[in-house]
């Protein structure tokens, strides 16, 4: 009876594998985590995954104002302008329908969202939420910059 635990224990970790999505070379993941501030009478808008457990083996697509910016797996960030000094909004699926979170930028200011998995009834969800500067800039350095794109619309 043991054997056929252990056994289907190890069967299962092999099908949870983890999840990975094309990265950009690291000279420029590097450089984006110097943290400028945008372009003028732009935002930036770091969104990033953890590198977490929970949820390996999932890819979910993120959106700014309805643009597909990239699919994201655990360990990876996306960084893209905005128009300042406006309200945005960043998008998520999840299981049944799509998450959003609703940003009043200032010009000249970066702002870091995290994007969560989260238990669902079939597959684990997405979510997003607005982190301050200090907690984004720490989680953002931890992670590589994914390749923007390849993701359908919402």
């Amino acid at each position: 009876m043991k054997n056929k635990v252990i056994l289907c224990s190890a069967f299962l970790l092999g099908l949870s594998g983890c999840a990975s999505v094309p990265t950009v070379d690291s000279t420029v993941s590097n450089q984006m985590k110097s943290f400028e501030a945008p372009q003028k009478g732009n935002a930036g808008i770091y969104i990033y995954r953890e590198d977490a457990f929970v949820g390996a083996a999932l890819k979910k697509y993120v959106y700014v104002d309805g643009e597909c910016i990239g699919e994201t797996a655990p360990g990876v960030f996306f960084y893209h302008e905005v128009e300042g000094n406006k309200e945005h909004q960043v998008s998520t699926e999840s299981e049944f329908s799509e998450n959003h979170l609703t940003i009043s930028t200032e010009e000249g200011r970066n702002y870091f969202v995290n994007q969560y998995i989260k238990m669902g009834v079939f597959v684990g969800g997405a979510g997003v939420e607005l982190v301050d500067e200090s907690k984004g800039k720490a989680e953002v350095l931890k992670v590589d910059m994914a390749e923007k794109g390849n993701c359908p619309s919402i």
